[in-house]
């Protein structure tokens, strides 16, 4: 276990991202959901992070569940503020937002102190707990003024409270995270894709920010998507078709990967988790199947021969891991 900046709110190497059983892009079913959670829980997973976006609050109705059984003692939650979740009679469904539930609700962007307070209080009633353990700021690309100025100092109030135990921000880009280590008083920021086998963007300023600052930092998008998982014609990058650039160099990866005994998963999975500031990483997984299939590749032990052969043919530009 791992503990987030000077929070105390300790996480598992391992973390469950729980959008997948919010419907994202296909059905869940709750037996399904409720097994992959389940899972996890038997493979030592004990950090959970969700968010009101996934599935119009379905991922966290369906994530309060699962853990209802388990000693609130034993593992720690994050959600997410940001978007507000507002009561729709619009009809039809959530896929342009990619998720295959119901439009029965509309997002709303709010970074406001109210809109903060508001939404974590839902959040709370979904997953049906008094608590959560951590809050993230939820991609405030276009709403920085407002998330700086009145939604960060909203999230300290409530730490400062004991409300929640630790806080920071969720993005898909590293620049303004590095922002948030470097201005606020943060724990924790969560960084989903950029910082891959295939995109290291994080590591130009925000994880040296990072360990400078003693801020910790969640990585999500550890397969970019997909095309770390199974690169192949078609295989999504940044949930979008992947380009054959990304897609050859994604291929000579996994054959370098076979080579050396282990699969491209284990590799990708190990590169996340190798940064000293990085204090947990975050799978999504729609059945319990691909819940220990993670978890297994996550154990896999990656030869130290994989890294120096990546660089020495030109597929990985930094040092880490050693």
């Amino acid at each position: 276990m791992s503990t987030l900046g000077g929070s105390g709110v300790e996480v598992s190497p391992l973390a469950f991202g729980a959008a997948v059983i919010g419907n994202l892009y296909t059905e869940v079913s709750e037996e399904q959901a409720h097994q992959a959670v389940t899972a996890a829980w038997e493979r030592g997973v004990r950090y959970f992070d969700t968010a009101p976006h996934y599935g119009l609050g379905l991922s966290e109705r369906r994530l309060g569940e699962a853990l209802r059984q388990h000693s609130r003692a034993e593992y720690t939650v994050s959600t997410k503020v940001g978007r507000r979740l507002e009561p729709s009679g619009a009809g039809g469904d959530d896929l342009a937002n990619g998720f295959a539930v119901p439009a029965t609700h509309r997002r709303v962007w709010d970074f406001t102190a109210d809109g903060v307070r508001r939404t974590l209080e839902a959040s709370l009633e979904r997953l049906g707990l008094d608590r959560v353990d951590v809050v993230y700021l939820h991609d405030p690309d276009d709403h920085a003024e407002q998330a700086f100025r009145e939604g960060y100092p909203a999230l300290e109030k409530l730490r400062s409270e004991g409300v929640v135990g630790a806080i920071g921000a969720g993005m898909n880009q590293a620049e303004m995270l590095t922002r948030f280590v470097r201005d606020t008083d943060v724990d924790v920021v969560l960084c989903a894709g950029r910082y891959t086998l295939l995109d290291q963007s994080a590591l130009a300023d925000l994880l040296p920010a990072a360990v400078e600052r003693g801020v910790s930092v969640v990585i999500g998008g550890a397969f970019n998507s997909g095309l770390l998982a199974d690169p192949r014609p078609g295989a999504t990058y940044n949930y979008a078709q992947a380009p054959g650039e990304l897609l050859d160099r994604a291929l000579r990866m996994k054959a370098v990967a076979e080579r050396h005994g282990i699969t491209l998963r284990a590799a990708a999975l190990a590169f996340c988790a190798a940064h000293p500031a990085v204090a947990s990483v975050l799978a999504g997984a729609r059945s319990a199947a691909e819940v220990h299939d993670c978890a297994d590749q996550f154990a896999t032990p990656v030869p130290a021969a994989f890294w120096h052969e990546l660089r020495d043919t030109g597929l990985l530009a930094t040092e880490e891991p050693s």
